[in-house]
């Protein structure tokens, strides 16, 4: 037996009583008062009570909750039924209904773990290309971040979204140095204007709740530069990892992208390019498709997001060892 006593309108839900059946309509207010309806699809009996299966007739997503509230003592947010006047579906239209949500629920998964595998593939590049530019003596990365404003003046809110983050450069300490900022902000166009001095754009929050050093017109939006320091070289290359599987994410001064700049030697055989994506990395690009079996099986990773000549292009990434292998099943050693 268990039972739930509200907080806000004193009432006690005791779940071993069942208080609707399979196919009524439920209310759901959320916050603001927003309003839901769902449809109860199954009604369980476990050791603790009764658990109600929901369906948002809405979103077509699945729920489920063991407290069911009556409408005519509504207090707030929750849900609850209409204990005067119950409603109820179709048992067949809840069944369409039903397997309606189960096939949407199957191809967001599907696309989940497509998104995921995609997000494997430029964090693959993203390691090895970002373990080649750090340099060893690197205690933070100077970053550019562009953020949107997720806040909510009406109700006190503030709160920013980052869209994009760039790697402008590495630094050697983890002192906020402004003229540091300044230095690499000039490395991207979008941050080229805070290069110039200007004190409106330093800003310098190193207290509780604050956003520390950093550079820019506001921390709720547009560019702002900051340090991200470096406590240990395995962690950071994760974290850079997928930023830095995008080249249009990495803008180093010139002198530092010289030291990394001889890694695109490309060499084409028929249909197939193989690219030095990165010091530990090949890619190979072209028409795939009729060996994709083929390449995955000696450990290629199929990536559409790939950079090649400047543009975003298909293809495939593997581990320098492995050239030999790729050579040899497309023919280039032949």
């Amino acid at each position: 037996m268990a039972k739930y006593i509200s907080l806000f309108g004193g009432t006690t839900t005791d779940t071993t009583v069942q208080v609707v059946k399979e196919n009524q309509i439920i209310i759901g207010y959320g916050p603001y008062m927003a309003m839901n309806r769902y449809v109860v699809y199954k009604v369980e009996h476990t050791d603790d009570g009764y658990m109600y299966h929901l369906l948002n007739l809405d979103t077509k997503k699945t729920d489920r909750t063991d407290i069911l509230q009556p409408l005519s003592r509504k207090h707030g947010i929750g849900r609850y039924y209409d204990d005067v006047n119950p409603q109820f579906m179709d048992a067949f239209e809840v069944a369409l209904l039903v397997e309606e949500a189960e096939k949407q629920a199957a191809e967001e998964a599907r696309q989940a773990e497509q998104e995921r595998q995609r997000v494997e593939c430029v964090k693959a590049v993203g390691r090895e290309r970002f373990a080649a530019l750090l340099p060893p003596t690197a205690k933070a990365v100077i970053v550019a971040e562009l953020r949107q404003d997720e806040s909510d003046h009406m109700t006190d809110y503030f709160a920013y979204r980052t869209v994009r983050t760039v790697i402008l450069g590495f630094s050697s300490h983890t002192r906020d140095l402004f003229s540091e900022m300044r230095k690499c902000a000039a490395n991207f166009p979008e941050t080229a204007y805070l290069a110039e001095p200007c004190e409106e754009y330093e800003h310098r929050e190193k207290y509780s709740m604050g956003a520390g050093y950093y550079l820019g017109q506001s921390k709720y939006y547009g560019w702002i530069i900051h340090k991200s320091p470096i406590y240990n070289r395995e962690r950071a290359i994760e974290d850079f990892a997928y930023i830095a599987g995008d080249e249009a994410n990495i803008r180093l001064s010139n002198a530092t992208a010289e030291r990394s700049g001889k890694r695109h030697e490309t060499v084409v055989q028929d249909d197939f390019v193989i690219v030095d994506y990165s010091d530990k990395a090949i890619a190979v690009f072209g028409d795939t498709k009729p060996i994709k079996t083929e390449l995955s099986a000696i450990g290629g990773r199929f990536n559409s997001r790939l950079t090649h000549e400047g543009q975003k292009t298909a293809g495939w990434i593997f581990q320098k060892s492995k050239e030999e292998q790729v050579r040899r099943l497309i023919g280039m050693n032949e």
